[in-house]
């Protein structure tokens, strides 16, 4: 049993000065003669040239994350958790001393860190664990080497003696491959998206 093929429809050619009717050979076909493409394609140039530029750029974005360091992807993954805990306790008082942000600091969060209450040298088991981060004041975090004492007493508060318990105790090392620290980037950076889209 043989099938026959549809004849393509008729179709005026899209150059304005020409509107002749044709047959298209092609799917696609807007034109009826190499002449009409010629007049047509400056319409195209400016499109495509974005369409070329927009393939460089993924094309360097993808030679750059081949090229990353562990430690450059370990920083990022950081950044990602950072800013979601600066967001998650963007109303809350500093950890350590309890100063309170002002109008200004909500917006820019100049005066804000995510401050580890067990540092990253000290047990990098619990550098991306929400519950050993919290907003902290630069003062404290930087200039006061955590004021891990009044943190301490602050985070008890916060979270209770059983999760502190937990947190000082002991943490089975672990070493976060490439792909773990990329989805640890991605969960965070999606949970900051979710936050801001609460918040407005």
């Amino acid at each position: 049993m043989t099938i026959e093929r549809k004849q393509p429809k008729p179709k005026k050619c899209c150059v304005a000065s020409c509107g002749k009717s044709f047959i298209p050979s092609r799917m696609g076909q807007a034109v009826c003669s190499p002449a009409c493409a010629a007049m047509d394609a400056p319409r195209h140039r400016e499109k495509a040239r974005k369409a070329i530029d927009q393939c460089e750029r993924r094309e360097i974005k993808v030679r750059k994350e081949k090229l990353k360091s562990r430690a450059e992807h370990l920083r990022e993954a950081q950044a990602a958790v950072n800013e979601y805990v600066r967001l998650r306790d963007a109303h809350l008082p500093c950890i350590s001393c309890d100063s309170m942000p002002n109008d200004n600091d909500l917006m820019t969060g100049s005066r804000w860190d995510a401050g580890h209450y067990r540092s990253v040298g000290a047990c990098p088991e619990l550098r991306f664990e929400p519950l050993n981060i919290h907003r902290q004041c630069v003062k404290c975090n930087r200039n006061l080497s955590g004021n891990a004492v009044e943190y301490r007493i602050r985070l008890v508060q916060r979270i209770g003696a059983d999760k502190v318990a937990w947190l000082e105790g002991p943490h089975q090392s672990c070493k976060h491959t490439v792909e773990e620290i990329k989805t640890i980037k991605a969960e965070y950076r999606a949970k900051t998206k979710e936050l801001k889209k609460e918040a407005a």
